[in-house]
């Protein structure tokens, strides 16, 4: 019998935030969902006005996001197939129009809402079936434990929670499911995309990312979880002065000060900012250029042992990069050890570099081989539309 094509209907926010991570992040997914032969579209359909890097500054001048879209998926091979409406602005509407964009939400066969970004309307609930996938666990559960009656109503609006947190509900992760029902996935990557690039001569670990963020920290049952990584990175900054092995982050930072503290204990540092957003060429190479990545994670998902996996993660083990990072529990469904080390302490730290560096080609062979077995973009659409009830 064969099997049917599917219409579906990514939900996301790559113009609203026009960066290589968030970009990549829904391209892979829209990668993994077309792979199987279905009509896949991607959709961004809110009144939150797109931030332009060019202008530093949240507009409703949508020239940079409208461009950003359509360059992004003509890349990956669905030029004519995404729609962005800025809800509420008179005549903001690209790709579709209203009323095709409407119909596209009836007749769809299902409405995935990927990093839940998007608070549905009246027009969106028309899809029959609608899946809130969450790529970053935990802050949500904390506050529906807390009562927040957003998330309810957020989570309520679909018929599906699919989510990064693969250890929910183990008997060593603390999490507050709520009387929930999650279904678990991860990160896909597009190994075409995302080839492996062997460098025995590659000299730094690297991350990208933000050193300091705020105000997603979450207080549950007298106790404070952190989202800000800066805390940390506190934990691991004499590491440069216990390995040989140099270090390069590209990272930002909340000030000139800051940036430097971090440059005295050894850290070689540079700006994220024009990498990320060269979204097939800089942002890539760089991963590509690494020895491999060390990195660490959330408080609120160390401590709550969520098991989430960080798509910046992926993308280094896709290329064949060795990843050190803190361990959220992802240990207890992806082998660690060879290509892959979760680690908590310093030490450990320190252990893996050495293990790495004494034989790299197989480290960086076993890093590709990981992302092979468990991150390869058609194997996780397909076990997400059998998750919920497509295949």
């Amino acid at each position: 019998m064969a099997r049917k094509r599917l219409k579906l209907v990514v939900l996301g926010m790559m113009a609203r935030c026009p960066y290589g991570g968030q970009t990549w992040l829904y391209l892979n997914w829209l990668r993994a969902l077309a792979a199987h032969g279905h009509e896949v579209w991607y959709v961004e359909d809110d009144p939150i006005w797109p931030y332009d890097p060019m202008q530093n500054t949240v507009t409703d001048d949508a020239r940079y996001a409208r461009k950003h879209l359509a360059d992004s998926m003509a890349r990956v091979g669905l030029a004519d197939q995404w729609a962005y409406r800025i809800h509420g602005l008179n005549g903001a509407c690209w790709g579709l129009e209203p009323k095709q964009l409407d119909e596209l939400y009836a007749s769809c066969d299902a409405l995935l809402n990927i990093v839940g970004a998007t608070d549905l309307r009246e027009e969106q609930m028309k899809a029959p079936l609608r899946v809130y996938v969450e790529t970053d666990p935990v802050t949500a559960e904390l506050r529906l434990a807390n009562g927040d009656e957003h998330t309810r109503e957020a989570f309520a609006a679909h018929h599906h929670i699919v989510t990064y947190g693969e250890n929910y509900g183990a008997p060593d992760c603390g999490v507050p499911l709520c009387g929930l029902t999650f279904k678990t996935t991860r990160q896909p990557i597009d190994l075409e995309l995302w080839p492996m690039h062997f460098d025995p001569s590659a000299k730094f670990f690297t991350t990208i990312g933000n050193y300091r963020q705020s105000g997603s920290d979450v207080e549950y049952k007298s106790v404070t979880y952190k989202w800000s990584k800066h805390h940390e990175w506190e934990k691991f900054l004499d590491l440069p002065k216990r390995t040989p092995q140099p270090f390069e982050v590209a990272l930002n930072f909340s000030s000139e000060e800051e940036k430097k503290r971090i440059e005295s204990f050894g850290w070689r540092t540079c700006s994220p900012f024009q990498m990320s957003l060269d979204i097939f060429g800089a942002y890539p190479e760089y991963f590509r250029k690494s020895r491999g990545q060390f990195g660490v994670a959330k408080d609120q998902n160390i401590r709550l042992r969520s098991g989430w996996s960080s798509e910046r993660d992926i993308c280094y083990l896709a290329c064949g990069k060795p990843v050190i990072t803190q361990d959220t529990g992802f240990s207890n469904i992806i082998p660690c050890g060879e290509g892959l080390f979760g680690i908590s302490t310093i030490e450990q730290a320190v252990d893996a570099i050495e293990r790495i560096n004494k034989d790299y080609e197989h480290h960086c062979k076993s890093a590709r081989k990981i992302a092979e077995d468990y991150f390869a973009a058609p194997m996780l659409g397909k076990k997400l539309l059998e998750d919920v009830g497509l295949a």
